[in-house]
C-alpha cells in the first residue's frame, strides 16, 4: 500500500496541489489501482503481440494547399473592430520588460 508521502511526491511530479484531505482520500484509491496493476502483471502475455491501437485506423495526411481568400484585404480591414491606421490594423506596442 502506498503512503501519504508517496502520494504527495506523485502529486508534486504531476504539478497537482493537493490538500491534506485530498491526500488522505487519494491514498487508498491510488493504492487500489496499483494493487490491480499487480494482478494484471500475473497474466501470461508471452504469446500476445504488442498493440499500439486496435481500431485499424491509420493516420491520414493531406498536403497543405494555399487557397485564394474570398475577401480582399480592403474588405477585411473595413469589417475589423480594431482601429485601422494607414491600411493596417493598429495593435498595442510590445514592451520589453
Amino acid at each position: 500500500m502506498l503512503n501519504e508521502d508517496t502520494i504527495r511526491y506523485v502529486a508534486k511530479l504531476a504539478r497537482l496541489g493537493l490538500t491534506d484531505a485530498e491526500v488522505k482520500k487519494f491514498t487508498p484509491q491510488l493504492s487500489g489501482v496499483m494493487e490491480y496493476m499487480e494482478i494484471l502483471n500475473e497474466v501470461d502475455t508471452k504469446n500476445v503481440p504488442e498493440t499500439s491501437q486496435v481500431t485499424g485506423l491509420k493516420d491520414v495526411f493531406a498536403n497543405d494547399e494555399v487557397l485564394k481568400g474570398q475577401a480582399s484585404r480592403e474588405e477585411l480591414l473595413e469589417c475589423s473592430e480594431l482601429p485601422v491606421d494607414s491600411k493596417q490594423v493598429r495593435v498595442m506596442a510590445a514592451i520589453k520588460q
